[in-house]
C-alpha cells in the first residue's frame, strides 16, 4: 500500500500490471525507438497522486530490461492510461527507480 504521494514497496507483477504494459508497449516501443518481442512485466511500485503512477520493470529479451513510467488517471477524468517516462539498458538486478 501507498500513502498519497508516496512511493510503495516494490511487488511482483500480476496479470493486471500485464495488461497495463500491454497498453503502452506501442508508446514504449517508440520512446526506445526500437520493437520489442519480449515485453513481460516482472515487477512494480505505485505512487498514489491525482491518479496512480506505476513504476514497472518490464523484461524485454535475454537479460534485457526497461523500467516505464505509467500513470492511470481516475476514472471520472476519461483520461485513461499513459506511459510517461522509459529508462533503458537495466538488469532484473536493477531496483525500480521513482522517475
Amino acid at each position: 500500500m501507498s500513502l498519497c504521494g508516496g512511493v510503495g514497496d516494490a511487488k511482483k507483477a500480476d496479470q493486471s500490471i500485464q495488461d497495463l504494459c500491454n497498453t503502452v508497449k506501442a508508446s514504449a516501443e517508440e520512446k526506445a525507438e526500437r520493437s520489442f518481442t519480449v515485453f513481460e512485466a516482472h515487477s512494480y511500485s505505485t505512487q498514489v497522486v491525482a491518479g496512480t503512477n506505476y513504476f514497472i520493470k518490464v523484461h524485454v529479451g535475454d537479460d534485457n530490461h526497461v523500467h516505464l513510467r505509467v500513470f492511470k488517471a481516475l476514472p471520472h477524468t476519461g483520461a485513461g492510461v499513459e506511459l510517461l517516462g522509459l529508462q533503458e539498458n537495466k538488469t532484473v538486478h536493477d531496483p525500480i527507480k521513482h522517475f
